[in-house]
């Protein structure tokens, strides 16, 4: 199984954003939030850092890079449990430059509490 994050895996219309957060849920380990709505499409996948924590471009724009690889190479933990057909929107909601460490253990927590909430056996 190929770790990529294509084109056709980014949550991009404005609906679906917009349904996203009037209609989704949540989850979230600080600093990072996961909200969550099921579709009848493919698996999409936002991100997104607040321009009222960050005021340079150049540091929202490498938080966003961060979370980008971050899902990329942990989303066999929603391909293994079967997960499709879902709208996900990660936020960064802290005032301190991540490194990549805590970005992608953080993500792991998201997704697992994401697993448990939604799928227990």
């Amino acid at each position: 199984m190929k770790l990529t994050y294509n084109k056709d895996e980014k949550l991009k219309s404005k609906k679906a954003i917009e349904a996203l957060f009037l209609k989704g849920k949540s989850v979230s380990a600080y600093p990072l939030r996961l909200v969550y709505l099921k579709n009848d499409d493919k698996t999409k996948v936002g991100v997104s850092v607040s321009k009222k924590n960050f005021k340079r471009a150049v540091d929202r724009i490498r938080i966003k890079r961060l979370l980008r690889e971050a899902y990329r190479l942990n989303k066999t933990l929603l391909i293994d449990n079967n997960i499709t057909g879902y709208s996900f929107m990660i936020l960064y909601n802290s005032k301190d430059m991540p490194d990549f460490e805590l970005i992608n253990t953080k993500i792991r927590a998201v997704f697992t509490k994401f697993n448990d909430q939604n799928f227990k056996a």
